[in-house]
């Protein structure tokens, strides 16, 4: 059921970077509320990176309140401008998708949609619904609705023209395309991260331009990862994936640095702002970062794997990060049983993930990195014979039984 307007304001607010405008989402709240019919929330995808992590997540975040306030959303898959490619933040042109990657990445993206969202109030569209079919005549208009000025504000359009690196004219095509889905849609909202202002502030323009009710414009703040620095990205290896192993995720989330407990709470968890502002409230009163964050790791992975997994997980974590010893549930090896050496499982190491290369292996064992059985392992070791339930442990979080 729909709350009260001035409440769903203040969750719909919690975390948010700018509200483009308050006064007219608390008008179509309202209106909403009286009227008893759910806004339409629009989620625009480009398909073309479909490992969603935490960072990514904070907008799905966002929208699943929202669809828990009683609204519906529409996720629109950019099968069509994903043959453009989102020309934002790039300092050249991208290289279209063929239709095929396009739709394994979208069916990948929905897969991992749901993990956060209410399948139930989701309706997922294609923009190729729409876009595939307009005459060129229709294009021409479209483009009359804005001037090559107005496109060459955006930040790396104007870099780009500066630098003498070449813009294709359809990219231009990309903003007032995505403005166009908003108006087949009659999106109320729409959300996005800081980096697509540009885009989602045209399909205000768009609307107002044809005569229609301007659509509400919320951008989420980018999350920083693991390092607490920079914007989490899977290239960076700061990130938390939403498809990890409920161990990994746990373990990572026990990572966040103390700076950002707070802004994990509010971009990647559904707790009320009241909740989080007594979790600010026990930092500032001096509690353990520590146990904050376990409450922050259990909250986000059961968000993503239920909260037997969560136990499961957090067991885990405890035994081998706290109380240092060897997990039960860990990945096990199937090899010949007093034949096989430290040395002779080293590439099925490599084909598991657990290292690089040899040279990583053997560099790590020079550290005091590798233990066998809970004992260091020595570069003179290599030759030892493996046994049955031998636990090799790699770093603090990795271990692996061999079993016959």
């Amino acid at each position: 059921m729909l709350l009260e307007p001035q409440e769903q304001l203040a969750i719909i607010k919690k975390g948010t970077d700018t509200i483009v405008h308050k006064e007219e989402l608390l008008a179509k709240l309202t209106r909403s509320f009286e009227k008893k019919e759910p806004l339409t929330i629009k989620l625009g995808l480009d398909p073309s990176a479909p490992d969603i992590h935490l960072g990514h997540a904070v907008v799905l975040r966002k929208i699943k309140q929202m669809q828990d306030l009683g609204h519906q959303v529409v996720i629109l898959i950019g099968d069509f401008t994903g043959r453009i490619g989102d020309p934002t933040g790039k300092a050249k042109g991208r290289v279209a998708l063929s239709d095929a990657v396009v739709k394994e990445n979208a069916h990948t993206y929905c897969a991992q949609i749901f993990k956060v969202l209410d399948k139930d109030k989701t309706t997922v569209r294609f923009n190729s619904e729409w876009l595939s079919k307009l005459t060129f005549e229709e294009v021409i208009q479209l483009a009359a609705t804005t001037s090559v000025a107005r496109i060459l504000e955006r930040d790396d359009f104007q870099k780009r023209y500066k630098n003498q690196v070449p813009i294709g004219v359809h990219e231009f095509f990309y903003p007032l395309m995505q403005a166009y889905d908003s108006v087949e849609i009659s999106a109320d909202i729409e959300l996005g991260g800081t980096d697509q202002t540009f885009n989602i502030l045209m399909g205000r323009t768009l609307q107002k331009h044809l005569g229609l009710e301007k659509q509400i414009a919320i951008f989420m703040p980018l999350l920083e990862g693991l390092d607490g620095v920079e914007k989490m990205s899977k290239s960076l290896g700061n990130y938390i994936g939403v498809n990890e192993a409920p161990e990994t995720m746990f373990k990572k989330v026990m990572e966040v640095p103390d700076h950002l407990i707070i802004k994990y709470f509010e971009l990647a968890t559904d707790e009320h702002p009241q909740f989080i502002n007594m979790i600010q409230e026990r930092l500032e009163n001096g509690e353990n970062p520590r146990d904050v964050k376990l409450q922050l790791a259990e909250i986000i992975t059961s968000l993503y794997h239920g909260k037997n997994a969560m136990k499961e997980a957090k067991v885990y974590f405890e035994t081998a990060f706290q109380k240092r010893e060897i997990p039960e549930n860990i990945p096990s090896l199937i090899i010949e049983i007093g034949h096989e050496k430290i040395a002779d499982i080293i590439p099925e190491l490599i084909t598991m993930d657990f290292v690089q290369s040899k040279s990583e292996f053997v560099r790590l064992i020079k550290q005091n990195g590798v233990s066998l059985n809970g004992e260091k392992i020595l570069a003179d070791d290599l030759d030892h014979i493996l046994m049955n339930n031998d636990v090799l442990q790699i770093g603090k979080k990795r271990f692996l039984k061999f079993i016959k």
